[in-house]
């Protein structure tokens, strides 16, 4: 992506000048004009900026952060030179969703199936891993043939064809946004607010569908762990959303302890395909039926919330939700034999964590869970990275249950890694009490109409 810095012409040295002369100004606190942030990222999608200076850009604007008609005009330019989905040739309104991320997240896994088997098409635009959280498409790549793009020709036929899509950005939709994500993984600005709410509501915009429903993290797992600073990036991305013409609730939900029990690649599409077959898995299932409700509710504002379960509960019984699923993902490349025989990606070595004390337990940390699996290679600590699609924690409790000293706490996939780190950090993740301790609720607050 970026330009050989040996090699830079005259128009690409004139696009470093303008991005250095952005970063400084900014760095001053002022007002960057509309148009700058058009040209910085044309620059940037066209080679003609340096991965590094991309970088320090996108760490001013971290630190300094963007005022309103900033931001407006920085996911536009993550937009600009790409297209829109047609939905409107599809029967019915298209309903989208997009979680912040976090540890043990499968929800768009389980969510979007679910809502698709009820009768309501979801397209959805998601992205791979940033930081600890893991992503969904390299999730779904543990599906062997599995193709996490779609060409935009292809989305409308497919969800016509199977319901649901859910593809990887691509340059023809959100170029600037794809140039400048993976980037926020290794140059420490994937916490930044106006850089996660431009980033997610550029895809939005470019999927154009008529509902959406937002999944915002809060606690020490989420992107934004302080609760009113997630309550700042909820309101953001509703706000930016609006301006955009886009309409759209949104849940503010718990990432205090990890969300399920997997955590890794294969590790989550076996957690999520079991969900779907009827298993309600505490803490994940209460935060998917609320996504599941709203997504329903969206495009029909008179269906009640019993009625939008009644529809949820039915689809996830009669095994039609996990139909749906096998069926979207054999139509997008997926082996139809992985997923008959459950013959996903295996670590070859397993290690248990066990309790070195009796005691309810009080605290799981998810932000240490999901580096333990940073360290065994279920993501990525650099920009190349290959994943190890087996590899990952598998977790036996939860926050408020009881455990004697000796019980088996978690139980660590790997092949290679620093497998010794990676137990230390899950072992260091528990907290015990000799009191019982309520599970957190699993979703805080709901936001719009």
């Amino acid at each position: 992506m970026s330009a050989d810095p040996s090699v830079l012409g005259a128009g690409t040295k004139a696009a470093s000048a303008r991005v250095l002369d952005m970063i400084n100004r900014k760095r001053a606190g002022r007002p960057l004009p509309p148009d700058d942030f058009d040209q910085v990222i044309t620059d940037f999608v066209a080679g003609c900026i340096p991965d590094y200076q991309m970088s320090a850009w996108l760490a001013t604007v971290a630190c300094q952060g963007l005022s309103t008609e900033e931001l407006v005009a920085l996911t536009r330019a993550y937009t600009r030179g790409g297209g829109a989905l047609d939905l409107d040739r599809l029967d019915g309104p298209v309903i989208d969703k997009h979680s912040t991320g976090g540890v043990g997240d499968t929800t768009t896994l389980i969510v979007v199936p679910v809502v698709a088997a009820c009768g309501s098409p979801v397209v959805k635009m998601t992205g791979r891993a940033l930081g600890f959280a893991g992503g969904t498409l390299d999730k779904l790549e543990s599906l062997r043939g599995f193709r996490p793009y779609l060409a935009p020709e292809e989305i409308v036929p497919m969800t016509r064809s199977v319901g649901m899509v859910i593809t990887g950005q691509s340059a023809e939709l959100t170029p600037g946004d794809g140039a400048t994500y993976a980037l926020r993984d290794v140059t420490a600005t994937v916490e930044s607010i106006p850089l996660i709410a431009a980033s997610i509501i550029s895809k939005k915009i470019a999927v154009r569908a008529q509902g959406l429903v937002l999944d915002v993290k809060t606690g020490s797992g989420a992107l934004i762990p302080d609760y009113d600073h997630s309550v700042q990036l909820t309101r953001t991305m509703l706000d930016l959303a609006t301006a955009f013409g886009l309409s759209a609730r949104a849940v503010l939900s718990d990432m205090s302890q990890p969300l399920g029990p997997a955590v890794g690649n294969a590790l989550e599409i076996r957690q999520a395909l079991a969900v779907l077959r009827g298993e309600r898995t505490p803490g994940l299932w209460d935060l998917c039926a609320t996504l599941c409700r709203l997504m329903l509710q969206s495009v029909d504002p008179h269906l009640t919330d019993d009625e939008a379960m009644k529809r949820i509960d039915r689809v996830l019984d009669d095994g039609s939700a996990h139909e749906t699923f096998v069926r979207w993902a054999v139509a997008q490349g997926a082996d139809a034999t992985v997923l008959e025989t459950g013959q996903l990606p295996q670590a070859a070595r397993r290690s248990t964590v066990k309790a070195a004390e009796s005691g309810w337990i009080t605290r799981i940390d998810p932000r240490a869970i999901g580096n333990a699996t940073l360290m065994v290679g279920a993501g990525r600590l650099t920009h190349d990275d290959s994943l190890d699609y087996g590899a990952g924690v598998v977790l036996s409790h939860r926050v408020g249950d009881r455990v004697d000293k000796g019980d088996v706490l978690a139980e660590l996939h790997y092949d290679t890694g620093d497998a010794d780190g990676a137990r230390a950090l899950v072992q260091s993740a528990f907290g015990f009490g000799d009191k019982p301790q309520a599970a957190p609720v699993a979703v805080h607050q709901i936001f719009g109409p």
